[in-house]
């Protein structure tokens, strides 16, 4: 996925310097082509709803859309300063927004903590503002817990596997676990992106150290 950003330490902008952004959101469709159910709520009471930024949104929306139990997915910015920001406004680094995905789940069928597994082993955690080539604010590891139990889960989750990647000869967890700020849906085209293009571009890549006690 394309990043206008150079540096390999980009910074987050402020909310003096951030863009205005707009007032009228991005239009995107109402179904989720791969489940079939909405992509905005309001939601079945019974759901939850997790948000998880993890590098490239497109191949992290795909990652959880498999999952049984997942209701809906849709990818979008949260994080920053923005309002309903563009994606070329997040790629200049100046929203403060990471890239993310919307994760509605039945817990009945599968739960926060197995949703946490699969964001812990498909992304490398410890990059910083950066997954691979994929370099600038946008790219950051990041948990928005909607939450205190998801906060609580997700936190022990994240010392659970720093001790694992420390074991295991790796770098420190950079990873931000911070309360849900507002989620603003990315652009209809970026909306299941890899069932629309399935040989499209999947950033995707883990460290191989498996996430214990999830």
């Amino acid at each position: 996925m394309f990043s206008v950003l150079k540096s390999d330490k980009p910074k987050m902008p402020t909310a003096e310097t951030a863009l205005p952004g707009r007032d009228e959101a991005l239009a995107v469709g109402e179904t989720n082509m791969v489940t079939g159910h909405p992509m905005k709520g309001p939601f079945p009471d019974h759901l939850e709803i997790a948000v998880f930024g993890m590098g490239c949104f497109w191949g992290a929306e795909r990652l959880f859309w498999k999952v049984d139990g997942v209701y809906s997915t849709a990818v979008g910015y949260a994080g920053g300063y923005t309002k309903n920001p563009t994606y070329r406004e997040v790629c200049s680094g100046m929203t403060g927004h990471a890239e993310v995905v919307m994760v509605v789940f039945d817990p009945a069928v599968t739960s926060y903590s197995a949703l946490l597994k699969l964001f812990w082993e498909n992304h490398d955690p410890t990059q910083g503002m950066r997954q691979g080539n994929d370099v600038g604010t946008q790219y950051r590891s990041v948990i928005f817990t909607q939450t205190s139990d998801q906060h609580d889960i997700a936190t022990r989750s994240r010392d659970e596997y720093d001790s694992a990647l420390k074991a295991a000869g790796r770098n420190t967890v950079t990873t931000e676990i911070t309360k849900a700020s507002e989620f603003y849906y990315a652009e209809d085209f970026h909306q299941q992106y890899l069932h629309k293009n399935p040989d499209g571009y999947c950033g995707l890549g883990g460290t191989g150290v498996s996430c214990p006690g999830m």
